[in-house]
C-alpha cells in the first residue's frame, strides 16, 4: 500500500492576510485560490513539494456548525489553540529571521529542544501555530 500526505486544512479569517504570510513570508506557491460566495479557499504549498499542500479554508465552510460552534472555533483561533502544522527547514534562523522581520507573531524563539530537534514557532494572520523545525 502507498499512502502520501496529500493536503491537510487549516482554517483562515482574512484571505488577504493568509496570502500575504503563506505567499510572501514562507515562500509557498498559490496552487488554487477558490472563491464561492464572500468564502474563499486557497491552496498553498512549498514549491518543492508539488503534491504536498495546506487548504486555507473559511471557518464558516464547515457544514453541520452551530453559530455557537463557529463562535467557539473562531474564540480558540483567536488564541492560537485550534489548529496548526509543523513545518521544517534547513536554515532554521533564516526563516525565523525573514517571518520575525515580516512582523509575523513569534511564539518561540528558535531553541534546541530536550527531545533532540531544534525549532521555533510562530502564528500565522488566523491564529494557528506553525512549529518550524530545522533539518539535520
Amino acid at each position: 500500500m502507498d499512502v502520501t500526505i496529500h493536503s491537510s486544512f487549516l482554517p483562515h479569517t482574512d484571505p488577504e492576510a493568509s496570502l500575504a504570510f503563506y505567499r510572501d513570508l514562507l515562500g509557498f506557491e498559490v496552487r488554487q485560490n477558490v472563491k464561492y460566495g464572500d468564502m474563499q479557499w486557497i491552496t498553498v504549498g512549498p514549491p518543492n513539494q508539488p503534491d504536498t499542500a495546506i487548504v486555507l479554508t473559511p471557518v464558516a465552510a464547515t457544514p453541520g456548525l452551530t453559530d455557537d460552534e463557529r463562535r467557539m472555533i473562531n474564540e480558540m483561533m483567536a488564541k492560537g489553540t485550534y489548529a496548526g502544522v509543523n513545518l521544517a527547514t534547513k536554515d532554521l534562523d533564516a526563516l525565523f529571521a525573514k517571518l520575525e522581520a515580516g512582523n509575523a507573531e513569534v511564539v518561540q524563539e528558535p531553541v534546541e529542544q530536550p527531545y533532540g530537534i531544534r525549532d521555533c514557532s510562530f502564528r500565522d494572520p488566523a491564529g494557528n501555530l506553525l512549529r518550524i523545525q530545522e533539518l539535520r
